[in-house]
């Protein structure tokens, strides 16, 4: 009835089919699932996960206000901001959560994290980051894909706006693009608003994927950490690996950081080989059987992937950290691909 359309475009939780830009019944039934996973109220379902960091970072660049981002995230979420925000908006990036506290104002409009950072598997203090959020009034958002919810319960650390790319883990098959954005239907207006406003909500066969995904997440997780462990803890006994960059190791500088923050690791991580010429790294690379060449982790099968930090390309002088390979273990045995880096370590 007439009566039910105007209750409905009243009605303040979106959690109803209202138009097609807002969702489908398929996308309310994935983003329900989603928020009860993550123990929060509202989600909402965008294209992909870098759809979902531009919404958060766009919804919140309004000029005069400040937005400080974490500098070793995710490359193209760094891109899109150095290249995309508005004029006027004050964009400042920090290594360290001191480097936070001195950068953080009343202006600050967002805090931008991710945990662990990509490649370089850094793990920053969460709760000392949420402290100075909240010291001048500002959100913390968070690109939690890495742990997903099973590993990682970013709002019960005090995180606002948790981000995943549901490509990866979430979804577990590496046919779909999807990204997943948790919090409080107060805390996901401003994105909300800017999604609907840009037509960013995922297609509903992709949030039914999403589902299916969702069904085995658990499960697929125990796998990929179980085999993640016994190939990086086989790694660091190689005489070619300088170091494994894996906070579930007891070896990583992060590794108290990680238990404190978290209940588990998922299958991605770095290594750092011996300094080789570029054809022996290269062929290392390679010569790997199991692990194909690709960068969309998170799903059932092994990648390796040759790995720069985004810091170090020019845009800030870092220290040398050699030869970076990042791999994910998949669901293969976790023998097998042993003896695949047995045999391509060999050339190195």
């Amino acid at each position: 009835s007439l009566d039910q359309l105007r209750e409905a475009r009243r009605d303040t939780p979106f959690d109803t089919p209202r138009y097609g830009i807002y969702g489908t019944s398929t996308t309310f039934e994935l983003q329900r699932a989603m928020a009860e996973l993550c123990g929060t109220e509202s989600c909402i379902a965008t294209g992909s996960g870098l759809t979902a960091i531009a919404a958060t970072l766009s919804a919140h660049a309004e000029p005069g206000g400040r937005v400080l981002i974490q500098g070793d995230v995710y490359e193209p979420a760094r891109v899109f901001a150095e290249r995309e925000l508005r004029d006027g908006v004050d964009l400042r990036f920090f290594e360290t959560v001191d480097e936070l506290d001195a950068l953080a104002t009343a202006d600050t409009n967002l805090v931008f994290i991710e945990v662990p950072t990509s490649l370089t598997m850094r793990i920053i203090d969460v709760g000392r980051v949420v402290a100075i959020a909240r010291r001048v009034g500002a959100p913390v958002a968070c690109d939690s894909t890495w742990g997903t919810p099973r590993f990682f319960d970013a709002h019960a650390l005090g995180v606002d706006i948790s981000i995943h790319a549901a490509t990866k883990y979430i979804a577990g098959h590496s046919d779909v693009m999807l990204g997943l954005t948790t919090g409080t239907y107060e805390a996901l207006a401003p994105t909300r608003e800017w999604c609907v406003r840009y037509g960013s909500t995922a297609a509903p066969d992709v949030c039914w994927l999403g589902l299916r995904g969702l069904r085995t997440l658990s499960v697929r997780l125990e796998r990929h950490q179980a085999s993640a462990l016994k190939v990086a803890r086989w790694l660091e006994q190689q005489p070619q690996v300088v170091r494994v960059l894996y906070p579930a190791l007891p070896s990583d500088p992060d590794h108290e950081s990680w238990k404190a923050q978290f209940s588990g690791a998922p299958g991605l991580f770095t290594i750092e080989l011996r300094p080789c010429d570029e054809a022996a790294y290269a062929r290392f690379i390679e010569s790997l059987e199991l692990f194909g060449l690709g960068a969309s982790w998170g799903g059932f099968e092994s990648l390796v992937l040759p790995a720069l930090p985004h810091a170090r390309r020019g845009l800030r002088p870092q220290p040398d950290w050699g030869r970076l390979v990042r791999f994910h273990v998949g669901l293969e045995d976790p023998d097998d691909l042993i003896g695949d880096l047995a045999s391509a370590l060999e050339g190195v």
